[in-house]
């Protein structure tokens, strides 16, 4: 019998990538078979290469929304002629990110094979786009620093289950409030005359 979470109303397809998502969050990816999601679904493993012919098509497949969305991210954060905006645009793209992929930023993140495929995406040269957003130019050792703590920080926040409790909103103005904190540019901090600016709202 089918497992009643992978809802057989679904395209094949879909309901391959939602039964590899609920495995891939049990036994992690690389602890995840073909086999296994074809025990899961109630199917044969044939109907499931049907579908996908390697696990990585399943994983990549899972994982490219996601990294699609990257993309987008960087080139909207780039169209901003400031830095100040590109970072804001930037951040806020990255904390929507995680915010509506929270369950499977928890599965992939320190995932071996995901990290292979990720190095060999498309989307790779996106990341370093928005990683140089984070720093700035000529960045010092405090903005690589604090770049490579928002980086992983926003992650480990984003599936804290201690946050739990809040909402999609709450989170999200926290984390980026907390990030705009470690990574802003001194001048977008700081008026010509020494005095504070205004803080951006969270939302471009």
């Amino acid at each position: 019998m089918a497992d009643p979470g992978t809802r057989p109303d679904r395209p094949a397809r879909e309901r391959v990538m939602e039964a590899a998502l609920d495995l891939f969050a049990a036994h992690g990816v690389t602890g995840t078979s073909l086999q296994m999601i074809a025990d899961h679904m109630g199917v044969t493993k044939a109907a499931v290469y049907h579908q996908f012919h390697t696990k990585e098509d399943i994983v990549l497949a899972v994982i490219g929304p996601a990294l699609e969305t990257l993309t987008k991210v960087a080139d909207a954060a780039d169209r901003q002629r400031a830095h100040r905006r590109r970072l804001e645009s930037a951040l806020n793209g990255i904390v929507d990110l995680i915010i509506k992929n929270r369950r499977l930023t928890a599965i992939v993140q320190f995932d071996p094979m995901v990290a292979e495929l990720v190095r060999a995406h498309p989307s790779r040269t996106s990341i370093e786009r928005i990683r140089g957003m984070f720093t700035g130019a000529d960045p010092d050792a405090s903005a690589l620093v604090s770049a490579a703590m928002v980086s992983g920080g926003l992650v480990m926040a984003g599936i804290d289950p201690a946050l739990d409790g809040l909402s999609d909103e709450e989170l999200r103005r926290h984390l980026f409030d907390t990030a705009w904190r470690l990574l802003k540019p001194r001048t977008a901090s700081l008026s010509a005359s020494g005095g504070r600016v205004a803080q951006p709202t969270g939302r471009v």
